[in-house]
């Protein structure tokens, strides 16, 4: 079973950075073949997804949420079962909770993280 911990949360103001990070533990599975996914959901709205990164099977390509675009990277590190996002010139609206998830490729996303808590604020 995949499980998923998220850490790198915290407050910061506008205009500042920080960087998630995504520890995945898959006993027996191949972690560069999964999708890995950053979500985020605020409160009184839908979670939404930020960013994807595919697995081996499409070069690792990589999508982003319009309203991220330029300002959020979404990277892994296979060998380390790691996944992170980087996110740059963060605005108040980007305060949510932050949740990555793996899916295997067509399958949508199966094993999500507890998430961690961004706020943007000065």
């Amino acid at each position: 079973q995949v499980q998923l911990v998220e850490s790198g949360g915290g407050l910061v103001h506008p205009g500042g950075s920080l960087r998630l990070s995504c520890t995945v533990s898959a006993p027996g599975r191949d972690f560069s073949f999964l999708v890995l996914g950053w979500f985020r959901q605020a409160p009184g709205k839908e979670r939404e997804r930020v960013a994807s990164i595919d697995g081996s099977w499409s070069a690792f390509t990589t999508n982003y949420a319009d309203s991220v675009k330029g300002r959020f990277t979404i990277s892994r590190d296979n060998p380390r079962n790691m996944g992170y996002l980087q996110m740059n010139n963060l605005k108040p609206e980007d305060t949510a909770v932050y949740y990555c998830a793996t899916g295997l490729r067509g399958r949508g996303y199966n094993s999500w993280g507890p998430g961690t808590q961004v706020t943007v604020s000065s």
